[in-house]
């Protein structure tokens, strides 16, 4: 079934009950701040382990997810076969695909997420160096390999990473972006990942520690977007998008966000809500009565 044109859809994914409150919580947020994009649609897949998960939320949508079995054991599989999966059922013109992870909460309208017609992805720069490269470094064995499946022959475009606030060859946060479907960006991003999940001489060489493994559709996506689209159809979302709350202890001072408020959405991985045990981040009305409705005291 196609949708129909002109229009947002988020996207998430459950793979377990825990992941199923998360993504309640965050649709509920979106519903609740996301403004003229609250209502936007949400296509929410689900694996085989999650037998019985369907939140009453309008304008949801289930999807069992088909991971391609020769993936379906590395890190993240699961996310890159969800995208592709969305971007093969959306209609081709008009649309803009929001994949958002589980534990991330939306407490602005997002409006930068919407492409319309001038961007065909919003991203935001990786908070910390991690597996990615120095500008000045040339290209290691790990990134050489990647941009080759990714028909990259070099990295023409850099950002700074937002808390190590280094200058890198260009590396993508993905815990929520968005796409447009007609650039059939995901499809590539399934076909990449693939290949180079299945190439043992890559595997047992320079991705054989478990830091590349959890990055490495990370680093495929941001191959492929600086392979496939014009620098200037490439959205760099500000630091209120993707703020990293889960590292909010080691965002410079400078850069730290003084309340949640402020914030477009976040992720807060393994960090505690309920806001009366926040001591590190003011939360102020209403935002503080909302979090503390939807977050139980641990």
């Amino acid at each position: 079934m196609k949708n129909t044109p002109n229009q947002l859809i988020f996207l998430t994914l459950i793979r377990s009950a825990e992941d199923a409150n998360f993504v309640r919580i965050l649709i509920e947020s979106v519903r609740s701040f996301g403004g003229n994009l609250s209502q936007s649609p949400v296509w929410i897949f689900t694996t085989d382990a999650v037998p019985d998960v369907n939140p009453v939320i309008e304008n949801t949508r289930f999807l069992p997810l088909h991971t391609p079995e020769n993936i379906g054991h590395y890190p993240f599989a699961n996310k890159v076969a969800a995208c592709a999966q969305a971007e093969a059922m959306a209609a081709p013109e008009g649309q803009t695909l929001v994949w958002i992870d589980p534990e991330c909460l939306v407490v602005q309208p997002p409006e930068l997420f919407d492409l319309a017609t001038r961007y065909d992805a919003a991203v935001r720069p990786v908070h910390i160096k991690n597996v990615g490269l120095s500008s000045n470094e040339p290209l290691d064995p790990f990134w050489q390999k990647v941009y080759e499946v990714g028909g990259l022959d070099e990295a023409p475009l850099t950002v700074e990473t937002f808390v190590g606030q280094e200058c890198i060859h260009a590396y993508f946060n993905s815990h929520a972006f968005a796409i447009n479907p007609a650039k059939k960006l995901m499809a590539r991003w399934l076909d990449c990942f693939t290949q180079l999940v299945n190439d043992q001489a890559f595997q047992t060489a320079v991705c054989q520690d478990m830091r590349h493994q959890i990055f490495l559709h990370q680093a495929v996506l941001s191959a492929l977007l600086v392979a496939e689209l014009d620098e200037q159809r490439i959205r760099i979302l500000p630091p209120s998008y993707n703020y990293p709350y889960n590292l909010h202890h080691a965002v410079p001072a400078a850069r730290r966000a003084r309340t949640l408020n402020e914030l477009v959405c976040f992720t807060y991985e393994e960090r505690s809500l309920q806001p009366e045990a926040v001591t590190d981040i003011e939360i102020d009305e209403p935002l503080f009565t909302w979090l503390h409705d939807h977050f139980s005291a641990s």
